[in-house]
């Protein structure tokens, strides 16, 4: 029969603990086990959950005292009659919520995690932001073009991707905005990551290159990315290529702000052997590139405004660096619109 009740315990998918008298774990279900990562299923509360504490035996330490879950399972032994509490408790490197509740079984006490999924959940989300930080690039430029740039997705993960790189000697810009909002944005932005080819040197093979592999996933008309790539030459001249990307790159010049036109499909399955095109324009020493998503122009404000290209344009004309260009645009954004409902992402270079 008792091996009865563990089977059935160990099939739940409610992480689940039972102790004795003494707090020694006498058994943790599957899902208990997969919640806390330990791969121990008997001991002490310290063995089982991994809370970090190192001295004296568990219940002995300087932290243990404090421990809501040893303290919650004091109270029900106490008591004699269930209890519920929200807890705050260590496991590894996390600092995890739970829902716990403790109920007596004669001389035994059994302990459940009801909210153990969301938790393991909003881990492997936590995960999944650490990650896609990795993907960015280096706040401090290591030589190249001096440049500066603001990503602020609008959920825990996002589905726009800045990058600055050197290629051939010169500087690489890249921006790219995939479809949706969320975890399968961010997937499809670590694809693109994955897809990018650093080593070429002209923006539109790479985009052609990213567009081929693109098509290899097989996914349907609603997804698609946007993308916008320049090399910056020593010798004064921007090389670049849109695919979709229809925020502006913006010039500045002394005082007049220029819109680089020239747009192309997005990487999709709309035009799949769509052969994308180097365009070239000139620069001068002093200028500003700005690269921007559409999060940034079609953001609103609480009263539905958009805003728009103008506002992009009057910070750029008050900014002599792009550093200082940043710093204006993500606090005008903060005051205009509070909230965000679309990623926000741009770039900015010191020619």
């Amino acid at each position: 029969m008792a091996n009865l009740y563990k089977d059935v315990l160990d099939s739940l998918p409610t992480a689940t603990i039972v102790l004795d008298k003494g707090y020694k774990v006498l058994f943790v279900n599957r899902a208990f086990g997969e919640y806390f990562r330990t791969g121990k299923t008997r001991g002490s509360l310290r063995d089982v959950t991994a809370c970090g504490e190192r001295e004296g035996k568990c219940g002995e330490g300087v932290r243990c005292a404090y421990c809501e879950l040893r303290n919650l399972f004091g109270e029900v032994m106490r008591e004699g009659k269930t209890a519920f509490r929200n807890i705050i408790l260590r496991s590894g490197e996390d600092g995890l919520a739970l829902r716990m509740k403790v109920m007596p079984l004669g001389e035994h006490f059994l302990g459940v995690v009801d909210n153990a999924y969301e938790t393991e959940i909003a881990r492997e989300m936590n995960s999944a932001q650490n990650i896609q930080q990795r993907l960015l690039p280096p706040v401090s430029p290591k030589g190249g073009v001096p440049y500066s740039f603001t990503y602020i997705p609008c959920r825990e993960i996002g589905g726009d991707l800045p990058d600055v790189y050197a290629a051939g000697g010169d500087t690489m810009g890249f921006l790219a905005d995939v479809s949706g909002k969320g975890v399968a944005a961010g997937m499809l932005s670590a694809f693109v990551k994955a897809g990018w080819d650093r080593s070429e040197t002209s923006p539109a093979r790479a985009i052609t290159g990213l567009n081929a592999k693109f098509q290899e996933l097989n996914l349907d008309e609603r997804s698609y990315i946007t993308a916008a790539a320049v090399r910056i030459e020593k010798t004064g001249r921007l090389v670049y290529c849109f695919a979709g990307h229809n925020a502006p790159m913006l010039l500045k010049r002394g005082e007049n702000i220029a819109e680089i036109e020239g747009s192309s499909p997005p990487v999709s399955t709309w035009v799949p052997d769509f052969r994308y095109e180097d365009r070239v324009i000139p620069y001068e020493k002093g200028d500003l590139l700005v690269l921007l998503t559409d999060g940034v122009t079609e953001s609103r404000s609480p009263r539905g405004e958009q805003f728009g290209v103008e506002r992009v344009e009057e910070i750029l004309h008050r900014s002599e660096n792009a550093e200082r260009f940043i710093e204006r645009l993500k606090a005008a954004l903060k005051r205009f619109c509070g909230t965000f409902s679309d990623d926000i992402t741009a770039i900015a270079f010191d020619l």
